[in-house]
């Protein structure tokens, strides 16, 4: 490359880089960092928040500089609220959840996506019809359903289903398979069906072409499937109340109620709790990050 060639491409992007400012490009950033600022807001003095003692903001007011910033209200929270129980409680509702729900999810969109039958389109359907509807509607008839299903004593006297884990799970899967039977069912499609063709001639079984051939290709979805479900599932605060009588079994997002006093209660210390308990899926969303990413933008280019 001569001297006179990168004295030309050093000039066509001085050329490039010295581009007028475009005003839809300029408006366009302007709302994205409103947005940006609209949505932080709240963590912002949330965490803000967290940081005073009731007796500052008392003081001087909740609009107004702090006098003193510590972390009191994070060990206050963090024994009050007895967060490590109830984080074990969640772990164990919301791990077999995400693996159930996307185990069972890939076997539906496998079937939909890779044979032809008559009632494939109706079965996909099926599995998503369940997220047309709000899950607070259906709270009476599902009750109801349980009431009638004929199940054997020793699981209806043991109260196996309601105010126990596997009763939450259950709910959780069956609500969220729907969802994810139809973004991995989209996902498969987009594989060439050579592959299954291929694997069948060379005499590997249906299970061993899903276990082997499909699912490996899709790790990105699952990736961003199981990101989005763990926040789903771990923020899940209604069939906690409702499947939970026992509050002792109910998961993290119940254990904020016991930072509210009967006659008193400390905003400050509910705050730090709030963002203990939110640690978590922001963990889970950085360590996934890149493929939760991924999994989002795949099938908007191709080629």
């Amino acid at each position: 490359m001569t001297a006179e060639t990168v004295a030309q491409r050093g000039a066509v992007a001085a050329v490039r880089t010295a581009r007028p400012v475009v005003p839809s490009r300029a408006l366009l950033h302007a709302f994205l960092i409103l947005t940006c600022s609209v949505w932080l807001f709240p963590l912002l003095w949330a965490v803000y928040t967290s940081l005073r003692p009731y007796s500052d903001t008392a003081e001087r007011g909740y609009v107004s500089l702090p006098g003193v910033l510590n972390f009191d209200n994070y060990l206050n929270a963090w024994d009050q609220a007895e967060l490590p129980h109830y984080y074990l409680n969640t772990l164990v509702i919301v791990v077999p959840a995400i693996v159930l729900t996307l185990v069972l999810a890939s076997f539906v969109a496998f079937v939909v996506s890779r044979f032809s039958f008559r009632f494939n389109l109706a079965l996909l359907m099926l599995f998503t019809a369940g997220n047309l509807l709000p899950q607070q509607v259906i709270i009476t008839p599902l009750y109801r359903l349980y009431l009638a299903l004929p199940l054997p004593e020793w699981l209806s006297d043991t109260g196996l289903f309601f105010d126990s884990y596997v009763g939450i799970i259950t709910i959780h899967v069956a609500f969220q398979m729907g969802f994810c039977t139809f973004v991995l069912s989209n996902y498969m499609k987009t594989i060439p069906r050579e592959l299954t063709e291929a694997a069948l001639v060379d005499g590997a079984s249906v299970w061993r072409t899903y276990w082997n051939v499909i699912l490996p290709l899709c790790r990105p979805p699952l990736a961003a499937l199981a990101t989005l479900e763990f926040t789903w599932i771990y923020n899940d605060f209604f069939w906690a109340l409702v499947l939970m009588q026992t509050g002792a079994k109910r998961p993290i997002t119940s254990a904020l109620s016991n930072l509210a006093g009967l006659y008193f209660t400390d905003n400050n210390l509910i705050a730090a709790g709030a963002i203990l308990v939110a640690l978590p899926t922001l963990l889970v969303y950085l360590l996934l990050q890149r493929q939760f990413v991924r999994g989002l933008t795949l099938g908007s280019t191709k080629g």
